[in-house]
């Protein structure tokens, strides 16, 4: 059997994201899992001249043509969607004419070529037969693993270590990590964090440029009530995109990890702040108690008040913090990138 991968998300500015980081974990999985395998080889490219038995379509955007308009004979498709969020939120993600337009394509596309769908959650598995169509039979969640980088340095005892402290952070503070789109939930987190009066530290590529956006978006305009306090208050601390090695020292001495989402596909962050021994706090959504199970804290996404209640729980109450860490450490067993390259070639066979 021959595999050939479409790695666009991976080289694109999805790369830093979930589904670039799947595209490129996957991939190096895939490799070793097949290292002794005759029968199977994976291509990471897409060579046109080659025939696949099964072609791997690793992205997929609603209002974009994301699938091929034709389909070699003899040829499978398996199909990645990680989630349909501009789908939940229409009226912030609006996809004008031509992405509605774009949006049936696929669906038709969907239905004429593609034999297999992986998806990263039971939740993004709803969505799919929801607003696709899509018979469930076809449709295998795969959960995502944790990336090698994400891994405890310090022992709890010594969490105060200034070795780990390449930004020069205080001794306590609140951690987010990734992008500020609608559904990350971010006035939420600003407000909780401004009634405690803790520093938030946020790290990625888009809260460092909001200088540079036009917040009368409807995909930014969430943001107007907390811009000021974003961009100017001593109380925030933006650092920009930070490679893995960097997000992990900075989980091993954080207080906590807020993933304030209303809605995700899976919520990455998670499991990689679980890994490196980081007490996490989560919206009480679908998809983030589905992966956190009962290693996390949760909160009601519609109320700040609810979650500076939760934020006090961990930052003054040492057994909780202890045993949110402690089930950390069990739950991050039930996600590897083994685990999902196993899973992946399962797939593929049954193609």
């Amino acid at each position: 059997m021959r595999v050939g991968i479409s790695t666009n998300s991976s080289i694109t500015k999805d790369a830093v994201r979930g589904i670039g980081v799947h595209t490129n974990e996957l991939i190096k999985a895939l490799d070793i899992e097949i290292k002794n395998k005759n029968d199977i080889q994976i291509d990471s490219k897409i060579d046109k001249n080659i025939h696949y038995n099964v072609i791997h379509i690793t992205s997929f955007k609603p209002f974009f043509i994301s699938l091929p308009f034709t389909k070699p004979k003899c040829t499978k498709f398996v199909l990645t969607i990680h989630d349909l969020i501009p789908l939940i939120y229409p009226k912030v993600f609006k996809p004008g004419i031509k992405g509605k337009v774009n949006f049936l394509i696929n669906k038709l596309l969907i239905k004429l070529y593609v034999d297999e769908i992986i998806t990263i959650s039971e939740t993004s598995k709803k969505d799919i037969c929801r607003f696709l169509g899509v018979d469930p039979k076809i449709i295998h969640v795969i959960y995502l693993g944790s990336k090698k980088e994400y891994k405890q340095i310090l022992p709890l005892r010594d969490r105060k270590v200034q070795s780990q402290n390449i930004f020069k952070l205080p001794e306590k503070f609140i951690f987010y990590f990734g992008d500020i789109n609608y559904n990350k939930n971010i006035p939420t987190l600003v407000k909780a964090c401004e009634k405690l009066n803790i520093l938030l530290v946020i790290a990625g590529k888009q809260a460092k440029e909001l200088e540079k956006m036009d917040l009368n978006h409807p995909e930014l305009v969430h943001l107007k009530p907390v811009y000021e306090t974003l961009i100017n208050s001593n109380k925030v601390k933006r650092l920009g995109y930070i490679t893995d090695e960097e997000a992990n020292k900075v989980l091993n001495i954080a207080s906590v990890l807020v993933q304030p989402s209303y809605y995700e596909g899976f919520g990455l962050s998670i499991i990689h702040a679980l890994a490196a021994g980081c007490p996490v706090i989560a919206g009480k959504t679908q998809a983030l108690v589905e992966v956190g199970g009962d290693s996390c804290l949760y909160f009601d996404t519609q109320s700040a008040d609810d979650l500076t209640e939760k934020i006090n729980e961990v930052l003054n109450n040492d057994n909780l913090r202890e045993k949110l860490i402690k089930d950390g450490f069990e739950r991050i067993k039930n996600f590897s990138w083994e685990k999902t390259a196993k899973e992946t070639l399962d797939v593929y066979e049954q193609a």
